[in-house]
């Protein structure tokens, strides 16, 4: 495993070398490397398909921007993991945000030529058939996970889903490792919780 661990280092050593000199080709041949990777955290950060390509687009352009500062520390694995996470938590943010002034403004009265009129919402209980196409597990997990908080959220990411050690993901989200086994339990503890209630549902 050791060995492996230090050839996948090497060459990336070797192509981000070859990147900071400007070879586009070889910047290429790290993104292919790591862009699904990147994906499946930004997807299980946001929980949007759309919003996970755009900041693994962003992801991309602000390594390869900012790639002469990069000394070479860490892997570049570990480095691009960070700029993933931090761009998540921005977009989260956000989102979070839209969502706020959306709900303030999704009940104002619509303005009629009789004078003004409360608008009219549709039921928000589910129906059978919506109930049932929720049982897919992938999915339910996705909602609990999406459901957590940022903090909590993304060191189960790291550790449950993408297999980091905990050194590794203290190192990314510069927090003891202490903190980062505290947050993963109670991460851990959500989520059943969370797909307990939704499975007794039916």
């Amino acid at each position: 495993m050791k060995g492996r661990t230090q050839k996948t280092s090497d060459e990336d050593h070797e192509f981000v070398s070859l990147s900071k000199r400007g070879d586009i080709d070889a910047f290429e041949i790290l993104v292919r490397k790591y862009q699904k990777k990147m994906f499946n955290i930004a997807y299980r950060m946001v929980g949007s398909y759309d919003e996970a390509c755009e900041i693994v687009q962003d992801t991309f352009v602000s390594a390869y921007r900012n790639l002469k500062r990069f000394e070479g520390k860490a892997l570049f694995s570990t480095w691009l993991y960070t700029i993933a996470i931090n761009l998540s938590k921005n977009r989260m943010r956000k989102i979070r945000t839209q969502l706020y002034h959306e709900q303030l403004s999704i009940h104002d009265p619509v303005q009629t030529n009789n004078g003004e009129m409360q608008r009219e919402f549709a039921s928000k209980e589910p129906s059978v058939l919506e109930r049932l196409e929720r049982r897919d597990i992938q999915e339910e997990v996705q909602k609990c996970i999406s459901a957590l908080d940022p903090e909590f959220r993304e060191v189960l990411i790291l550790k449950d889903i993408q297999g980091f050690s905990y050194d590794e993901i203290s190192g990314m989200l510069t927090i003891p490792e202490g903190t980062v086994k505290s947050r993963l339990f109670r991460a851990r503890d959500a989520i059943k919780d969370c797909l307990r209630k939704v499975m007794g549902d039916l």
